[in-house]
């Protein structure tokens, strides 16, 4: 049986494009059928806005590549109608732990607290990944939804106007021209889209490299993250071995700066560094193997008139925490609400400066939290290594050198404080869920907050009243009424109230908070949706 990377999933077909004797106009065009790409077409599909995303491949990524999938996107992928699959199939996970030599210093769990349909990470290859988003853009195809998939398609050159974008394609059949009211560059860190618009990133390349391993093999290692700093079996660097679906073990060994790529690649050089690792009586198989410079870099803008870019395309960070593939979610989760509201003429095309504004912001988070992990884990100076060893040696002992140490600061969702969407906040409620914070989830009576949330503006009124559905400037509002006395825990009371007896929140699309007060109050409201969509 083929191995899911060989399989084609979206072999090229000629499109009515190609015959066409003018260009023809698309409401969408994305560019890129790898996670952020199809993440974008599926969320814009869902709410009936036409979508075509266009691939020169027509398989998915070799290699594991990205693996971690924070508790955050795999809730977006819940409001994709497609988070089982992920979860199903992915290694569940959420302690790490982390080792000094031979000896472990720190151990950490990441969800402690109960009260969560999904998990705080699985890791999961992203072939699979790819995969079952493929399987969602069949599904709502099936549906009829507007969605088209066509591989083979390769973006020679973009021009964009004021009012659209046009596209040269190549195919196996020849040359085609296609123009977008918007188009969606997905299309990776080396992004062609971001080339040709003579675009570039500004940011820090990190002098060191990193040898990535997929590794098939039966083992008895826990599905835990296990990070060694100077261990014995790679000195004077650091390894991270993490558990993945299929047997199959993601290994990464720092390898230093001054190296020949090519040579540390080969098959006989990798093998005697993981059996260094792993033991020499330790039966494994190779399945992919790369290496990595890492790089905390962004653009500095992501929206460019009527292109707009989100993912590995807009911003780069290394993989030490896993913030590339699930930051690149949060952005389509940003983006499309607002260009649907756009489109429909509901919201002012300025409404897109606040989605470079969030996900920039988003950005620099995660290239700060980054940069700090990659520079403990690469001190850069021998003062710099005394530090992190002294903080390593004092955190199996001591507590409070625990948070210093910095192994890879793992994914969390952006929150957007400062964002102009954000309304009023009412005093004495829980941080967690100010303005500009994605919901926390909790579970109701009869299943779960998350679900219940989302692709719409909502009312969440909790043990107080507000009337039912209403609209403001033709914009639909959804009432929630809650009853905390209905649910068996005190998890939704604790994330949504707090001090407060009682709260009304706005919700926005892409389920965090607009703003919220502790009783319904119609003007307030109105005013915060129309702040929420860039109308106030």
């Amino acid at each position: 049986m083929k191995k899911i990377f060989e399989v084609s999933l979206y072999p090229y077909q000629r499109s009515t494009d190609q015959d066409a004797e003018a260009p023809v106009r698309h409401p969408v065009v994305v560019v890129g059928a790898g996670p952020i790409g199809l993440g974008a077409a599926i969320d814009l599909a869902q709410q009936d806005v036409p979508v075509v995303v266009i691939d020169d491949n027509d398989k998915v990524s070799f290699g594991s590549r990205a693996i971690c999938f924070a508790k955050r996107p795999l809730e977006i992928l819940d409001r994709l109608g497609c988070g089982d699959a992920f979860v199903d199939k992915g290694v569940v996970w959420d302690t790490g732990k982390v080792f000094f030599d031979e000896r472990q210093v720190y151990q950490f769990n990441l969800l402690p607290e109960e009260g969560h349909k999904r998990p705080a990470f699985i890791n999961l290859q992203q072939y699979y990944f790819e995969e079952y988003l493929v399987d969602r853009v069949r599904e709502l195809q099936a549906e009829g939804k507007p969605i088209e998939l066509r591989g083979g398609n390769k973006v020679l050159s973009v021009d964009p106007q004021d009012d659209h974008a046009g596209l040269l394609i190549e195919t196996p059949d020849g040359t085609y021209r296609m123009e977008a009211d918007w188009l969606i560059a997905c299309d990776g860190a080396g992004s062609p889209i971001r080339g040709m618009m003579g675009l570039d990133f500004v940011g820090r390349v990190f002098q060191d490299n990193f040898l990535i391993a997929d590794v098939i093999m039966e083992a008895d290692f826990p599905t835990e993250r296990w990070f060694w700093f100077d261990p014995p079996f790679n000195r004077s660097q650091s390894a991270l071995l993490h558990k993945q679906p299929d047997n199959v073990w993601r290994i990464d060994l720092q390898l230093g700066w001054n190296i020949d790529k090519a040579e540390e690649q080969k098959h006989e050089n990798v093998v005697p560094r993981l059996k260094a690792m792993l033991g020499e009586d330790v039966k494994f198989e190779l399945e992919w193997v790369s290496i990595y410079t890492f790089q905390c870099r962004r653009m500095e803008k992501f929206r460019h008139g009527r292109v707009i870019f989100a993912g590995d395309a807009a911003h780069q960070v290394s993989p030490f925490g896993a913030r590339g593939a699930n930051s690149g979610l949060q952005d389509t989760d940003n983006l499309c609400w607002k260009l649907k509201l756009i489109m429909d003429g509901k919201a002012p095309e300025s409404l897109l400066d606040s989605y470079d504004m969030e996900r920039i912001h988003g950005a620099d988070e995660n290239i700060l939290n980054s940069s700090r992990s990659t520079d403990f884990i690469t001190p850069k100076s021998e003062i710099s290594r005394v530090f992190r060893d002294a903080v390593l040696d004092l955190s199996e002992n001591v507590d409070f050198a625990r948070p210093l140490v910095n192994s890879g600061r793992l994914s969390v969702p952006c929150v957007y404080d400062g964002s102009p969407l954000n309304g009023p906040d009412a005093a004495g409620m829980p941080s967690r869920t100010r303005p500009g914070a994605p919901a926390a989830d909790a579970p109701l009576a009869d299943g779960w907050l998350i679900d219940a949330l989302g692709d719409r503006f909502q009312l969440l009124a909790i043990d107080t009243e507000a009337p039912a559905d209403f609209e403001v400037d033709g914009i639909a509002v959804e009432t929630m009424r809650i009853s905390t006395a209905d649910i068996p825990t005190r998890d939704l009371r604790d994330r949504y109230l707090g001090d407060a007896g009682a709260a009304v929140y706005l919700m926005r699309p892409d389920q965090h908070v607009a703003a919220r007060w502790e009783t319904f109050d119609r003007a307030a409201v109105d005013a915060a949706l129309r702040t929420a969509i860039g109308r106030a």
